[in-house]
């Protein structure tokens, strides 16, 4: 099966940005605190694991709930561009929610994989790319899984970025992200509104 190289980018930047790995490492330090290093390593490696699986799950199961539903990839498209267009003003405006903690709760599972790492905007897209192209399925889970490849790496280092970037830095890097999440939105919504008012 060929690669789509197009649905495969905009796979992988849009689980990407939406995950905001630089983004969340004061949260995932905060959660794993007190942790040896090993620890801290495996919370991590299960959070990716479990965001993944999410992830596919929503990607491929994501055309029998639209059927079911009775719901139009255009509806789809303008719903999903809005939400991401929400979360990328939340990250522009530095208003994205901090998790509440729970101690008995496995942080792995939640909050680290749902919502930070495989919230509802992210499942969304996923949803959406997976009907980019004829067979667009090697793509996505490819870009999908290089997002969470790049997005494990940095959480793996969290201890080391958050001393070099600073709270100003993590800033900086969450805006630039919400930024292009505006722009991503803003393609995929004017999709839908095409398909819905200007196609047939």
């Amino acid at each position: 099966m060929a690669v789509n190289i197009s649905v495969l980018v905009k796979t992988f930047v849009a689980v990407f940005v939406l995950a905001d790995a630089v983004g969340n490492i004061p949260i995932v330090l905060v959660l794993t605190k007190g942790m040896e290093p090993g620890q801290r390593n495996k919370v991590i490696d299960k959070a990716i694991l479990v965001a993944i699986a999410i992830l596919l799950l929503f990607a491929f199961a994501g055309q029998l709930i639209l059927n079911y539903l009775d719901i139009t990839f255009g509806s789809l498209r303008v719903a999903g561009g809005l939400l991401l267009l929400l979360i990328a003003l939340q990250m522009l405006q530095g208003k994205i929610d901090t998790p509440i903690l729970d101690q008995d709760r496995d942080v792995a599972i939640t909050p680290i994989a749902l919502p930070l790492l495989a919230g509802p905007g992210t499942l969304t897209t996923v949803m959406l790319l997976i009907s980019e192209a004829a067979n667009p399925n090697l793509s996505v889970v490819l870009g999908i899984l290089a997002a969470m490849f790049v997005t494990w790496l940095i959480l793996r280092l969290s201890n080391e970025l958050d001393r070099w970037l600073g709270a100003e830095g993590e800033v900086i890097i969450t805006q630039l992200l919400g930024f292009l999440l505006a722009a991503l939105a803003v393609e995929i919504g004017s999709k839908g509104i095409k398909e819905l008012f200007l196609i047939g």
